[in-house]
């Protein structure tokens, strides 16, 4: 029974977690599970044939790699239980405790392979049973149980379970075994393919292994041994030499102005501002609050000095130290090391250098593992024998216990009371735009929620509620157009006047910077209403957002075809629609909905040469199948159409 201690620790983890998360179960989608699942049609297959779940793999916009597993688990659910997030979230759970469980034996294999390196003490070797497993062995599970179960409690973790589309995230597992050398190259390469299937940022796999290796092993097969020169050539393989390569790949393109024209902030002002937002991981990890987890960080004030602010000097500082740390605790405290190591590890790749959006809490998924080893370990100090324990190292025993008990405790009130708020979707947009109150995307989601809640009846007193969050969202700095979009969108869907403001700031701010997912997103909807005659938007306006939005260099794909194919649809004019998704397509020629809508529209203007050569590009990407319903109604038609001559 003593044996099976860390493992009764880890499964009360695990109920109580799920116990923890229920109430959040019940919510409903938000922000980028729209169109990621909501709004993705391929993800929501009609059968379980080749094409089908083909499409569905290769229908991600969240990235150029598709992240097909991802998507495939998306469609899994869908098949199983229809579009209901309530099924998507409880898969979520499941794998988050499922994760748990990769942690705990991930924890306990470095735990005990830290033990095996050292000579165990006077009063281990006393205590020990031949029969039995030793107290060190045991204290190994029940740390390790402790690590995962604060892993499951955390609530940086939150978001990465009941955020639906960040199962992408979650479902990345971490994998190391150090039986042989064969077993060595198979436990880093295939666990990094399979990741990056999910999530680009299983790249990352051979680093955290790296780190292991050369913390806790030195790359020797024995503490005594000499080092392993196969599996420094193995690393020097699977990580140094693709990472030389990637950087010379991608760096070129990073020191082109275009590369951030997106965003509002530059190379330099994000390093900078990652120094802060790092340190503050820190802190939201081991202590958070509610108003730091606030699911929206886009009120974040970028830093554009060292002493602008003057905590980014100080978050600098802090970074090094921790990183001198792990060479000072390398020997004397290798675990520690190794926690430090793979935190600051896991933010190498989304907090230095790639343009993406700076904060999000989801990036800690697995960093916030690399913090507890770090910490749990050093609070839970080895018992020596009672007759030669001293007073002092029983209070330190003491205090280090009481902490932890303290921390779980707040760890798992937190993840409650925020899942709870997570159960509701109006539960959830009131207690986000609280904690967030000068977010644009906190307050636009109230407003936006208030109007679903409303029914686009001009009487309910949601309609009322809706205005003020929005209006303010559209005030605040760096907002982008969704504000704007869901005033007119929601007065044209009610048939009540459309403000000239509302039309004026959303045209002016499409001028001022390069159009982002969330601006194209916004035309997307007013275009799809105006074409469904949901809504009747004046066309003058309409247009001059679309001529502002291109104004910028090298406009998108899917901004070119939205355009494509509203001048189609609603303005009735096929040349402007034709050439347009022409753009669309020489931009992004890999993308087949670009090309089926421009042989749709070649098929209607009776150009049967030219539809015939965008079936036969078609054909030549149909990976598996995917697109054999497309080619075949696309042929039906082109069957039926007279060509007209020119």
């Amino acid at each position: 029974m003593q044996r099976l201690t860390g493992w009764k620790l880890l499964l009360l983890a695990m109920i109580v977690t799920a116990m923890v998360y229920s109430p959040g179960l019940s919510g409903s989608w938000l922000f980028d599970d729209y169109p990621n699942i909501v709004d993705n049609k391929s993800v929501q297959p009609a059968d379980v044939s080749l094409a089908s779940l083909v499409g569905a793999a290769l229908s991600s916009p969240a990235s150029d790699f598709k992240r097909p597993l991802a998507s495939l688990s998306f469609a899994t659910n869908y098949l199983a239980s229809g579009l209901d997030p309530f099924w998507m979230k409880l898969t979520n759970l499941f794998i988050h405790l499922l994760n748990g469980l990769l942690v705990f034996l991930l924890a306990r294999a470095l735990l005990q392979a830290d033990m095996t390196l050292k000579p165990a003490m006077q009063a281990d070797s006393l205590l020990a049973d031949s029969e039995h497993e030793t107290p060190e062995s045991r204290r190994a599970g029940v740390i390790a149980a402790l690590i995962a179960a604060s892993w499951l409690l955390l609530p940086i973790n939150l978001t990465s379970v009941l955020y639906v589309v960040q199962r992408m995230e979650s479902m990345l597992v971490a994998h190391r075994s150090f039986a042989s050398f064969l077993l060595c190259v198979t436990s880093i390469t295939l666990p990094t393919a399979l990741g990056l299937t999910a999530k680009e940022t299983a790249v990352m796999l051979p680093l955290y292994a790296l780190l292991i290796e050369w913390v806790l092993f030195n790359f020797r097969t024995s503490p005594s041994g000499a080092r392993d020169w196969r599996v420094i050539g193995l690393f020097l393989v699977v990580f140094v030499i693709p990472m030389a390569l990637g950087t010379i790949w991608v760096l070129p393109g990073l020191l082109q102005p275009s590369a951030w024209a997106t965003r509002d902030f530059t190379l330099g002002t994000r390093l900078l501002s990652e120094a802060r937002i790092v340190a503050d991981y820190v802190a939201w990890t081991l202590l958070p609050t509610s108003h730091a987890l606030s699911f929206y960080h886009d009120d974040f004030q970028t830093s554009t000095g060292l002493l602008t602010p003057w905590t980014t000097l100080a978050s600098m500082l802090f970074l090094a130290v921790l990183a001198a740390s792990v060479l000072w605790l390398r020997l004397s405290r290798p675990l520690a090391s190794i926690g430090i190591a793979l935190f600051l590890g896991c933010h190498l790749l989304t907090g230095t250098v790639l343009p993406l959006e700076l904060i999000y809490e989801h990036r800690n998924y697995f960093a916030s593992f690399g913090l507890l080893l770090a910490i749990i370990p050093s609070l839970i100090p080895r018992r020596g024998l009672p007759i030669s324990e001293t007073k002092s190292q029983q209070l330190m025993r003491l205090t280090g216990s009481t902490l932890l008990i303290g921390l779980m405790l707040w760890w798992m009130l937190t993840t409650g009371t925020t899942a709870y708020a997570w159960g509701d979707s109006l539960r959830l947009a009131r207690e986000l735009a609280t904690r967030a109150p000068n977010s644009p995307r906190a307050q636009y989601e109230l407003g936006r929620t208030y109007i679903i809640y409303s029914r686009y009846d001009p009487g309910s007193p949601f309609t009322k509620l809706a205005y003020a969050p929005l209006e303010r969202a559209a005030s605040l700095p760096k907002s982008s157009i969704l504000p704007q979009q869901a005033l007119i969108f929601m007065n044209s869907r009610m048939h009540l006047p459309l403000k000239s403001m509302w039309w004026d700031s959303m045209i002016a701010k499409l001028e001022s910077y390069k159009s982002g997912v969330q601006d194209e997103s916004s035309l997307s909807a007013l275009a799809e209403c105006a074409r469904a005659q949901d809504c009747d938007l004046p066309k003058n306006r309409m247009k001059d957002a679309f001529v502002a939005a291109l104004s910028h260099p090298a406009p998108s794909a899917r901004l070119l075809s939205i355009y494509g194919g509203y001048a189609w649809n609603v303005l009735g004019d096929r040349e402007l629609g034709l050439r347009m998704t022409e753009a669309a397509v020489a931009e992004s020629s890999n993308e087949p909905v670009y090309r089926e809508s421009l042989t749709r529209m070649y098929i209607s203007q009776g150009q049967i040469d030219q539809a015939r050569q965008q079936i036969s590009q078609l054909r030549q990407r149909n990976v598996m199948g995917r697109l054999d319903g497309v080619i075949e109604s696309l042929e039906i038609q082109v069957k039926k159409t007279p060509a007209t001559v020119n």
